[in-house]
């Protein structure tokens, strides 16, 4: 591994330029551009052919749709080693796509790395730092004045290193993507875990962390382990309340949060071509849910609709010549199959604190009485990376049409946020807004806002015990308003508009009435709505800056008195040494989320700020030894504090220390914040029952040590005021187990075996201090 990059490095220094790394069309087909942003940049659907019939020739079976899309963009498909669950595959991912949030640390490394221009087309999306306050127009003029700083820091290293940069108020960046990146085939990588959403037009899309992002855009291989295929097959067809929402929210049911690591969900069979492009977009959206590495569709009809619409029917017309690999192969075996018959889906409702719980809607008012969670709702929020379609908010507003129609409006409070600028604009001019408004809906910026936390929520005190119900992915405690009291529920678009319009979870849509203004009794009609406007998409204002054909000249500032930004000093290399007599920071019980690890909201402001946003690490965790969160005993004063203060105060003391885990340690967000904090602050093993597919990966790339028990009854032998030995670093090898060394107050100690998922190149970011570290060591080589 590290020869081939060092030959990559010797190549493109020596020729002095950077180079994007899609090869020319081997053919005469008329060449078809991947975006029109980038018209001389080309979809290579030949190479993708190429590299499929290689790999089938070696591997002399079928081959499932993610199969072919991942493995036709293998550096090496004549050599690379395939197994699924088990190799780790070297890739050429075709573009890059970074959210604000965590574009800064992403182009800080960049930066780090001394590389003067990006290898792959790439894109930065401003959607995350835009808070949900007063409305759209308000709140993004607040949003524009209040991040000035990052704005610019974003949009001039854009144009400095090669990088498209939407501005604020263009939309979430999965809804862009789809609807100017994605398309079949494609295999991109983005720095937000919602970024399988492109999945609904036929593309493996990726959810990474920002040192991810950073080697593909130097132009390195991209190492993934080889995923297994969990294939879903549709049967039926959605019809009545039910969605493609509850597609998704069915399978969360399944297969709960943990069931699809390290697997690509794949959905193929009869129903498929049921569901709407958009709506297989939701679907892969939320498989982050999962823990899927990513979830697809096989190219069909809907989508060619949708590329057609969306100004892309040269890439359309393109796709159906190679459609062959664009679908699984007859015959393709999966590693475990779930059937879902769409005509017998009935309407979902998943949560509360997690979005595996999931309900029929029929049930939810009973079993809401039944386990004391508050059945009033106090706001329905519809919009969402997830689910902010022209279809969605035509549902909802046929659903709203409705009330109108008798005399009601909204009886909880009611939020719309449209998913892009273009979907503003279009349901703007349709009427679709004005009815959600009329209804009570207020409408607020094409932007992710409570979604993520970025809400400045005014109607309940904090610790107020209260229900949301939303069109979002993530319900996880605190996650969209920093109330831990508050009961967040995941639904269909539709569904949430109901729901606001009765004001409880006890309503059921689909067969309980209401009362209109004049007393008599109505039941609401199933919504029905276009998937694509009648007329063009309105494109509305325009958001894109293109990066100049030659961005050297350009400056990008970074004050050394900033709150906002930082630039990055390089962690230590390993010393050589093993890791003895490590304090344990927090022994975490329960469901840690990187949301637990590195908190959105609020802390969003500091994500270029590496040293101010390390005072959230671990805030939200809850400590077993006293079940607060927050809260942990200091072992050198034995004071109480909370966990951010301790953290420094031995790394002052230069003392190493570790995290104890539970299950899917660090599920959630693909944020790299929850890994760098820890490193940041003397961190050097997180120990876990097991882990979250990306946190696992960004651990790693920080040059830290996530392990995992041999045996998972070991979590219960180790106490937060023990102290923990790893040994045997210096023979640190793929496949070798490390030994732990637990020695307990009184003297006593025990061993216990740890199992890790290394393989050798990323031995050497530990062994170098970070992934950073080793690629700025091998550019050193070449030069």
């Amino acid at each position: 591994m590290g020869l081939l990059i060092l030959s990559f490095f010797q190549h493109a220094l020596n020729s002095g330029i950077r180079r994007y790394h899609v090869a020319p069309v081997l053919c005469q087909r008329a060449k078809v551009a991947m975006s029109h942003f980038e018209p001389n940049e080309h979809i290579n659907y030949e190479k993708l052919e190429k590299n499929i019939n290689i790999v089938r020739k070696r591997l002399d079976r079928p081959l499932t749709l993610s199969e072919k899309i991942v493995y036709g963009h293998l550096d090496d498909p004549a050599k690379q080693e395939i197994e699924r669950g088990k190799t780790y595959l070297r890739l050429r991912p075709d573009r890059v796509a970074m959210q604000d949030a965590t574009a800064q640390m992403a182009m800080l490394q960049f930066i780090s790395s001394g590389l003067p221009k990006v290898a792959v087309p790439s894109t930065i999306h401003c959607d995350h730092l835009i808070e949900a306050q007063l409305g759209g127009e308000k709140d993004l003029r607040r949003a524009k004045d209040i991040n000035q700083e990052v704005y610019n820091f974003l949009a001039t290293a854009g144009a400095k290193y090669g990088v498209g940069f939407w501005k604020p108020g263009s939309g979430i960046i999965h809804q862009i993507i789809l609807e100017n990146y994605s398309y079949p085939g494609v295999m991109l990588i983005g720095t937000d875990s919602h970024t399988p959403n492109g999945g609904g037009l036929g593309g493996i899309c990726i959810g990474v962390g920002g040192a991810d992002a950073v080697d593909v855009m130097a132009g390195i291989p991209w190492e993934l382990k080889c995923p297994k295929v969990i294939g879903v097959k549709l049967t039926g067809k959605l019809s009545g309340w039910s969605s493609p929402k509850d597609v998704i929210l069915k399978v969360a049911g399944i297969l709960t949060v943990k069931g699809g690591t390290g697997a690509i969900i794949e959905y193929h069979g009869p129903g498929v071509d049921s569901i709407s492009c958009t709506g297989m977009a939701t679907i892969c959206n939320m498989g982050a849910e999962i823990g899927a590495t990513t979830s697809v569709f096989p190219y069909n009809a809907r989508m060619k609709k949708y590329l057609g619409k969306t100004g892309r029917a040269d890439i359309a017309a393109l796709a159906d010549e190679f459609q062959q690999h664009l679908v699984p192969d007859s015959g393709c075996q999966y590693d475990q199959v779930i059937e879902i018959n769409l005509s017998e889906l009935k309407p979902h409702i998943n949560g509360p604190f997690t979005p595996d719980l999931a309900h029929p809607v029929s049930d939810i008012g009973a079993v809401a009485e039944k386990e004391g969670w508050p059945v009033d709702i106090r706001v329905g929020l519809i919009g969402s990376c997830t689910n902010s379609s022209y279809e969605d908010m035509g549902r909802s507003a046929a659903v709203a049409k409705q009330a109108l129609a008798h005399g009601l409006k909204c009886k909880s409070m009611f939020t719309i946020t449209p998913g892009s600028e273009q979907i503003r604009a279009t349901i703007e001019r349709d009427g679709y807004a004005q009815i959600l408004r009329d209804v009570g809906g207020l409408v607020l910026a094409n932007a992710c806002g409570p979604c993520i936390g970025q809400w400045d929520r005014k109607d309940i005190k904090k610790g107020e015990k209260n229900t949301i119900v939303t069109s979002y992915n993530r319900n996880f405690t605190g996650r969209n308003d920093a109330n831990p009291e508050t009961h967040a529920f995941v639904t269909s678009p539709e569904i949430v508009t109901a729901l606001s319009i009765a004001g409880t979870l006890k309503f059921n849509p689909e067969t309980d009435y209401l009362t209109g203004s004049d007393g008599k009794k109505f039941k609401l009609e199933a919504p029905d709505a276009d998937e694509l406007p009648k007329l063009e998409f309105d494109p509305g204002q325009d958001t894109y800056q293109y990066p100049p054909k030659d961005g050297s000249g350009q400056h990008v500032d970074v004050s050394p008195t900033s709150q906002r930004l930082q630039l990055l000093e390089p962690f230590d290399k390993w010393d050589g040494k093993d890791l003895e007599d490590m304090l344990i920071l927090i022994k975490v019980k329960g469901k840690c989320t990187t949301d637990h690890i590195s908190a959105a909201g609020p802390w969003l402001k500091f994500r270029g700020h590496l040293d101010n946003i390390s005072n959230n690490l671990l805030i939200g965790a809850i400590n077993t030894e006293n079940g607060k969160a927050n809260s942990v005993r200091n072992a050198l004063t034995q004071e109480f504090g909370p966990v951010p203060d301790t953290a420094r105060y031995y790394k002052k003391m230069g003392v190493k220390w570790a995290v104890i885990g539970d299950e899917n340690y660090g599920e959630g967000s693909s944020r790299e914040h929850a890994a760098l904090e820890p490193r940041h602050l003397g961190g050097r093993v997180i120990i876990t029952k097991s882990f979250a597919r990306i946190h696992e990966t960004n651990l790693k790339k920080q040059g830290l040590l996530p392990l995992t028990f041999a045996d998972p009854a070991d979590y219960n032998k180790i106490h937060p005021v023990d102290k923990l030995s790893i040994v045997g670093l210096a023979d640190f090898a793929p496949g070798k187990p490390l030994k732990c060394i637990i020695k307990h107050p009184n003297g006593s100690q025990e061993t216990i075996m740890l199992n890790h998922t290394f393989n050798e190149s990323q031995i050497e970011w530990f062994q170098a201090g970070s992934a950073l570290n080793r690629m700025k060591e091998l550019q050193q080589k070449s030069s």
